[in-house]
């Protein structure tokens, strides 16, 4: 299994931390050459760190993934695995507390962020005949989430664009495929965590112990058993699942 990526060229958004960050790592500890974009600065350290081309931008502009993609086409002529990683929560409040800018920022970037990369990934993958994308999306993506809604909505719209995509470019040997993990500790999770400690009193770490209380394996996942997943979803070998929302949860959305 060490070198099942070997070769190949991977795509990582949203590199510079979290999920992306772990990401990078594992595909790069299994011979992978990476493209790694992302809106922090920090993109760079990680690209450095690993051999990596990496691009500054905000996935939201149609821009960054036009110049990600052409940068991976330039270096290596190719591109094997997207993994469209990228995107942004919000504070947790209820719908009638929501602004309209929190909503449109958090759609902007999790849901037409992911529409923009494949429509900038697919081409040379359709004219390559083989492929794979992962869209990272949510539990929430899956379930409702009450006081999160607008992240709720972008999840929702990653598994309906992923289905689609799905269906479309099976025919040119092409998975598509979306991860929908629950809380995990990343910056998105202590950023949710310090929200809800905000509103409710109590530390970031107590906060965290009662988002974790309502998980059935009453804790929160590791980046790596998230990124694990995202690796057999994107392994060659995996040649016959296309078009699924695969829930790592810890049991949230089984109950």
């Amino acid at each position: 299994m060490a070198d099942r990526f070997s070769g190949r060229v991977v795509l990582i958004t949203g590199a510079a931390s979290g999920f992306g960050r772990a990401a990078a790592g594992r595909f790069a500890a299994e011979g992978a050459r990476l493209v790694l974009t992302d809106l922090s600065p920090d993109v760079a350290e990680v690209a450095a760190e690993f051999d990596a081309i990496s691009a500054l931008g905000d996935i939201a502009e149609e821009a960054t993934s036009e110049k990600i993609v052409a940068r991976a086409l330039d270096r290596y002529g190719r591109l094997d695995i997207a993994i469209n990683n990228a995107g942004i929560g919000h504070d947790m409040l209820p719908i009638t507390e929501l602004s309209v800018t929190a909503f449109d920022q958090v759609m902007a970037v999790n849901a037409r962020g992911v529409f923009l990369g494949m429509k900038h990934q697919l081409p040379p993958m359709i004219a390559a005949g083989s492929g794979a994308i992962v869209n990272v999306a949510s539990a929430a993506g899956l379930v409702g989430a009450g006081q999160l809604s607008s992240y709720a909505a972008s999840k929702h719209a990653v598994v309906g664009l992923t289905r689609s995509a799905a269906d479309e470019v099976a025919r040119h040997g092409i998975r598509v495929n979306a991860l929908c993990p629950s809380f995990a500790w990343t910056p998105l999770f202590d950023e949710m965590a310090d929200s809800v400690a905000e509103r409710r009193g109590g530390s970031r770490a107590d906060a965290g112990a009662r988002i974790a209380g309502r998980i059935p394996m009453r804790r929160v996942a590791e980046p790596d058993e998230v990124v694990q997943a995202m690796l057999w979803l994107a392994d060659p070998k995996n040649s016959f699942t296309t078009g699924q929302a695969i829930a790592i949860d810890g049991g949230l959305t089984a109950v």
